[in-house]
């Protein structure tokens, strides 16, 4: 389901965790920004008003220096219809309120303009959440929050409809990243700014639980002396409505039967 209203996340805390970020760990987004700049390129149209959502500006600057880059506060500071693309830069996965951030970026389109969203999947660290689960269980037994919960893309895709979007699309690319070890991996994610900021988080760690992490990720998930990491990158594309948009036909308005639209001959059957 897309997580409801809550204060999931403590905005102080991720406010901390991100001025800690470093460049070095910014290559989720400029993938995000490539891929972005990618599917833009496909559509039939050339975007003079963009805007880029984010909490990172610098490698969504970089990508589109035309852009109006604003934070991803709970209010967004855009103007309404002002743009004919807005690109939420991976973030939404740190809002409390996703809805209401898509929400806000289709107001801030002209009709016709298009909302293209990136953010963090369900897929996400999926090795890492199996080895801290496994590993709290053991020592403690118990499970305290460590990782924040991510969305499926079914349950994404849905945040276009609610928010009023037409034409909803989503869909998800997959990257395998390798580390040294799983301490490895938790320094990148600070460098990623994308340590833990949730409002019910753990606060303290039993002895010797990080070395037992390192060693289950290996026997888990090492390979040829690396461990490796997945990260989803799900994609969100709506467009603001507009008259001149494709729309499905009422039920009951087919001119043509199927069968003969397939060629193919028609058999009776019996009542």
């Amino acid at each position: 389901m897309v997580r409801a209203m809550a204060n999931l996340v403590d905005p102080d805390r991720l406010k901390l965790i991100r001025a800690r970020a470093r460049p070095e760990g910014m290559f989720l987004h400029e993938i995000a920004a490539d891929e972005v700049k990618d599917r833009l390129e496909l559509v039939n149209r050339r975007f003079t008003r963009p805007a880029v959502v984010t909490g990172f500006p610098d490698p969504w600057r970089a990508a589109f220096p035309d852009a109006r880059i604003v934070p991803d506060d709970e209010l967004l500071t855009l103007e309404p219809g002002a743009h004919d693309v807005v690109i939420h830069g991976l973030s939404l996965h740190w809002a409390n309120d996703p809805v209401t951030q898509v929400f806000q970026c289709h107001q801030a389109l002209e009709p016709d303009g298009l909302f293209v969203g990136v953010t963090l999947g369900g897929q996400t660290l999926h090795e890492l959440r199996a080895v801290l689960a496994e590993t709290e269980a053991a020592l403690s037994n118990g499970l305290s929050p460590r990782v924040l919960p991510m969305g499926e893309i079914r349950d994404l895709g849905q945040i276009l409809q609610m928010a009023g979007l037409a034409l909803p699309v989503a869909d998800s690319l997959l990257k395998k990243v390798s580390y040294a070890d799983a301490m490895a991996l938790m320094h990148d994610l600070r460098a990623m700014g994308e340590g833990n900021a949730l409002a019910d988080r753990a606060t303290k760690t039993p002895p010797g639980y990080f070395d037992r992490v390192v060693e289950a990720y290996e026997n888990a998930f090492g390979e040829g002396g690396r461990v490796f990491a997945t990260f989803e990158l799900i994609f969100l594309t709506g467009w603001a409505p507009h008259e001149s948009q494709q729309k499905p036909l009422k039920p009951g308005s087919a001119t043509t039967r199927l069968a003969d639209a397939l060629g193919a001959k028609q058999t009776d059957l019996p009542d």
